[in-house]
């Protein structure tokens, strides 16, 4: 179901739940608490029988057939994208909670929420973009290779609306990131650097002698002749680069977008921004409720929505 940001918390009780809770199997909410299920690290589960199918079962929150604590998840990921690699998470876990866990599952953790988190909010559409959009391609070591990563920031929030992940510059790679920039916020105007396949990008993907065409203005920062540079979109490079710097370098191709994401997410959604001392997601309108544990909190929102 789509989120609604003006729905009530969930209440904790017997109630309310009992209007949350469905049979996975055949939908029906004819359903009774039966008993519980015993974790070893994620201590007991209620489960549930459907009086329809017959059927026993138990809630799928975010974190279904995990056999850690989503609280020792949740923490891995946020570390994990804010400035720890998965071997010092590893070793951080086992000083400070004395648990065991491989440097791959933290990896897998990372790779895998951030999979699920970043479809659910592909979904919202912030109410409260600015109109002024400054973006760019940044070159992002994987392998030995460089490849190309494209980000849009909206200034007035400083969230980052728009990314795109491609092995190569070039126009046609320019177009489709400027067409994902815009899907959710029509600004005035996108300020890029001099790169010589943004006139075309920009006249082949903003246009306005055809009914219902899009038209926003190219502004350009040409660092040569104004000796300025396009820090705004910069600021947000630097602060990705830190961190691919953190993971020394990106390795496969089919995981290189996937954390690329998880940095977006931890940028947009999870931590308040320096400047504004604002979650970016909350100054565009978004206001989600995850509570404190913002990575727990997306995580469920995205399993029931």
């Amino acid at each position: 179901m789509a989120y609604n940001q003006n729905q009530p918390k969930r209440e904790q009780n017997d109630s309310d739940n009992k209007k949350l809770v469905h049979c996975r199997f055949c939908k029906s909410k004819n359903v009774v608490k039966k008993g519980y299920r015993k974790t070893e690290k994620r201590g007991k589960i209620q489960r549930y029988l459907c009086r329809k199918c017959g059927k026993a079962f138990t809630l799928d929150e975010g974190f279904y057939r995990m056999r850690n604590n989503e609280k020792i998840i949740a923490m891995s990921i946020d570390m994990y994208f804010s400035n720890l690699s998965s071997r010092k998470m590893r070793n951080q876990l086992h000083r400070h909670m004395n648990t065991k866990i491989s440097h791959v599952s933290v990896l897998d953790w990372a790779r895998r929420f951030t999979l699920k988190v970043h479809k659910f909010v592909d979904k919202l559409n912030p109410s409260d973009l600015g109109k002024g959009y400054y973006a760019d391609g940044t070159k992002i070591d994987r392998q030995g290779t460089k490849d190309t990563f494209w980000a849009c920031v909206d200034w007035k929030t400083r969230m980052i609306v728009g990314t795109h992940y491609s092995l190569r510059e070039g126009n046609k790679e320019a177009v489709t990131f400027l067409k994902k920039s815009v899907r959710k916020g029509l600004p005035n105007y996108i300020q890029v650097d001099s790169a010589k396949f943004y006139p075309r990008a920009f006249r082949r993907t903003f246009y306005s002698n055809k009914v219902g065409g899009l038209k926003v203005e190219h502004r350009t920062q040409n660092t040569l002749k104004t000796g300025r540079y396009n820090v705004r979109i910069e600021t947000v490079f630097s602060k990705i680069k830190d961190r691919v710097d953190d993971f020394r370098g990106l390795k496969a191709l089919w995981s290189a977008p996937i954390l690329l994401a998880g940095v977006v997410l931890q940028h947009n959604y999870i931590e308040a921004h320096t400047t504004t001392n604002e979650i970016p997601c909350a100054l565009a309108g978004l206001d989600l409720q995850t509570g404190q544990n913002r990575w727990l909190g997306l995580i469920r929102l995205a399993s029931v929505c």
